[in-house]
């Protein structure tokens, strides 16, 4: 079965695909030997790890070469956290696309807010991104609004309207899976699932419910973002200080 078409069976709702971000391809291989069913990046933590903030600081042949080395060490299907596409119109950004499925990724995040946190983007000119994009590859387009992202939680319960608006839009243009990272409130999930055409893509935080919890919202996809390689680092950090601290 193509790859393409195995990640997309992976997205069922209230049997959620489980995504422990890496970013690179050590974390990769760990992830995958942990028990994976695909790999997923996350911009923020492959921009800290190659020493860049997030919002498209990565230069893009350098996303590539580290995207290049993930599919190296790894056969598993891969997406790829793509942030706004790096491009300025549709034709670059469908253009860029296109080298990833290149090398064998089997679906990308584009989101529609403007790098780094700028705001939102029209939700037609988003959808023109995806539409470009679905013309050219047969990648798994999720579909990222970052309205609950980059507004207070006592604003999502009246943000939920546009968030189904904006996933109709996205559907219509061919989107394959609908992302709302920062949705945290059980209801506001349930309803964002129940009303939606695509598969429902919630990011685990330590605000959000649990993956079982989340699993009986009918998510059909959850991700970890940041969080995996924040947690690393804090790891790496508290054990270098205890080792470093040691006296002969």
């Amino acid at each position: 079965m193509p790859t393409e078409k195995t990640f997309h069976f992976l997205h069922q709702s209230g049997n959620p695909l489980v995504l422990y971000n890496i970013w690179d391809a050590g974390s990769a291989e760990a992830v995958a030997r942990a028990g994976a069913k695909a790999l997923a990046t996350g911009s923020a933590s492959v921009a800290g790890a190659l020493g860049y903030p997030d919002g498209e600081a990565v230069p893009l042949d350098t996303l590539l070469h580290v995207v290049a080395r993930i599919r190296a060490v790894s056969d598993l299907p891969l997406s790829v956290d793509f942030e706004a596409g790096y491009g300025e119109t549709p034709g670059e950004i469908a253009d860029n696309a296109a080298r990833l499925e290149d090398l064998g990724v089997a679906g990308i995040n584009l989101e529609d807010g403007i790098p780094p946190e700028s705001g939102i983007r029209p939700a037609a000119e988003h959808a023109e991104r995806i539409a470009a994009i679905r013309a050219r590859t047969a990648l798994f387009i999720n579909a990222r609004t970052d309205l609950f992202l980059q507004n207070p939680p006592d604003t999502h319960a009246a943000l939920l309207p546009e968030a189904h608006e904006r996933a109709a839009i996205y559907a219509e243009a061919g989107a394959d899976g609908f992302f709302a990272p920062g949705l945290t409130e059980p209801a506001l999930i349930r309803d964002l699932c129940e009303n939606c055409s695509l598969p429902v893509n919630i990011m685990a935080s330590p605000a959000a419910p649990s993956i079982a919890e989340l699993a009986g919202l009918k998510v059909a996809r959850v991700s970890f973002g940041p969080f995996p390689w924040r947690d690393a680092m804090a790891s790496l950090a508290q054990a270098a200080s205890e080792q470093l601290g040691q006296r002969a």
